[in-house]
């Protein structure tokens, strides 16, 4: 009886406000609908087609080409956004500059512009005609319509999870422990490298995995950039969307199911290394 208490005190701590029982069954009542039972029905649904079915439908080359357009141009953003997000948000941190209001409310546009509209209006610079895209034609570069232009709409769409996640981190750090090391000798660049990168890198890591995660299930800005060419420029997505308008739901569940097991997979490895450079800046300490 000691011990079942015991048990029961490490899960329940004090608190001010009464209830654990009831929250925690509504906890457990609403993820399940929200999110667990749908995900078990998408997991359920291609067991229609069997085994050997669900194989031949995920391996197909055309399949395959659109799983490495969408996990590889949504990795190469999250780690384009992870350099640039954390240069914007060092900026906005530490420096005071006129219009830096303007700046820091422009860095949440990605997330009220609708993802279509985004889509339309980058399309419209990078195309060869575009503002953008007229002049780097000349010089042999092509990016709507090429996975050159998926991997812009996603960073455009992926920054701000970067900056928001590490910008309060910069914000909350001690500035003491800075004038620490450049008393004992460090320059500008060590006292970054070994001082400030170690404890913002949690925090950096959750901005990548989120922006990553972001990207690898983004649609209304890639479709029109895209091209959507087969082999080519064709991302998971969009083939989803076509399998089902072909009432092919089994199809489309089983690539589904694939896109969810590998972006498992990644933010588990992210994850563990978020969980890593955690523990070794509590060590450093």
């Amino acid at each position: 009886m000691t011990a079942q208490t015991g048990i029961l005190g490490s899960w329940k701590r004090p608190s001010v406000l009464p209830g654990f029982g009831l929250t925690l069954g509504y906890v457990l009542f609403y993820l399940s609908i929200i999110v667990l039972l749908p995900l078990a029905a998408l997991i359920m649904r291609p067991a229609e087609l069997g085994l050997a079915g669900f194989f031949d439908t995920v391996t197909t080359p055309r399949v395959l080409a659109s799983l490495r357009v969408s996990f590889g141009t949504a990795a190469i953003a999250a780690l384009i956004n992870g350099v640039f997000g954390l240069i914007i948000a060092w900026v906005l941190v530490r420096y005071e500059f006129p219009g830096k209001r303007l700046i820091d409310a422009f860095v949440d546009l990605p997330f009220a512009l609708p993802t279509a509209v985004a889509g339309i209006a980058l399309t419209t610079l990078y195309a060869p005609n575009g503002w953008i895209g007229s002049l780097l034609t000349p010089l042999g570069i092509k990016v709507a319509f090429t996975p050159l232009g998926i991997v812009i709409a996603l960073i455009f769409i992926g920054l701000p999870f970067v900056v928001r996640t590490v910008q309060p981190v910069l914000l909350d750090f001690e500035s003491e422990l800075e004038e620490a090391s450049a008393s004992l000798g460090a320059n500008r660049l060590q006292v970054f490298l070994l001082v400030i990168l170690p404890s913002i890198m949690p925090a950096l890591l959750t901005g990548i995995a989120l922006a990553f995660a972001r990207a690898v299930g983004e649609y209304g800005s890639v479709i029109f950039i895209a091209g959507n060419m087969p082999m080519k420029s064709e991302i998971a997505p969009l083939l989803i969307v076509s399998k089902l308008e072909q009432f092919d739901y089994p199809g489309a569940a089983a690539i589904a199911v694939v896109m969810l097991a590998i972006s498992f997979v990644m933010l588990l490895v992210l994850n563990l290394i978020q969980r890593w450079a955690r523990r070794h800046e509590d060590n450093a300490r």
